[in-house]
């Protein structure tokens, strides 16, 4: 059985493992990972849930809410959704999105938006319909 609770700071390891199969434009170091993550399970406008089966973290969502302009109240992002492989197809990734809506919800988000460019179908599966484009550009020193 999977349990989805919030993050604590003693799940730094098991998160980052799984944030470094999940990454593919950069390569996260150790040492700026633990910094941002003891920062951000420590904020009220971000979240990161896990998932754990049998004493493993075994997935995670991690997402913020902000202020909008334009929707009448604040916006949810989820940042990264990260299931370790030998546990997809589980409701895992369902379980931590179903987790972080709630949450969502909660702090009156209005809507949760994401980019993805390798699980559309996932989404879509879960009630999330295509809306927009996603451009980026990388900063670089």
């Amino acid at each position: 059985m999977v349990a989805i609770r919030k993050a604590r700071l003693a799940d730094e390891r098991e998160v980052f493992a799984l944030t470094r199969a999940f990454a593919t434009t950069f390569v996260p170091e150790a040492g700026p990972f633990a910094a941002a993550f003891a920062r951000l399970v420590q904020r009220d406008d971000a979240r990161v849930f896990v998932a754990e089966r049998d004493g493993a973290i075994v997935g995670y969502v991690f997402g913020l809410t902000h202020d909008s302009l334009s929707t009448n109240g604040p916006v949810a992002w989820v940042s990264e959704l990260m299931v370790r492989e030998d546990c997809r197809r589980a409701g895992v990734g369902a379980g931590l999105m179903d987790a972080f809506e709630t949450w969502a919800r909660e702090r009156g988000a209005r809507l949760v938006a994401l980019a993805t460019r390798r699980a559309a179908p996932f989404y879509s599966a879960i009630g999330y319909e295509e809306s927009a484009v996603y451009f980026r550009k990388l900063l670089t020193d």
